[in-house]
């Protein structure tokens, strides 16, 4: 299983070092715009899931080229 977590910057390096103490918790350090990146996309999954679920009505291409 892998899981995202959003630490406060002067809190991670105590909780980094919990984990890496744990045998079985292998710990990956993302850059800042990789992390970015991955909250965008789940956003955007989490959007189609809205629509999907008729909770979110979703736009015509053409909307979404004229955004662009």
């Amino acid at each position: 299983m892998k899981v995202l977590l959003d630490i406060p910057d002067n809190k991670a390096t105590s909780l980094l070092e919990v984990l890496k103490s744990i045998s079985y918790v292998k710990t990956k350090q993302l850059t800042g715009s990789r992390a970015l990146f991955l909250e965008e996309i789940n956003e955007a999954v989490e959007e189609m899931k809205l629509i999907r679920a008729g909770k979110k009505k979703a736009r015509n291409a053409e909307e979404f080229l004229n955004e662009l």
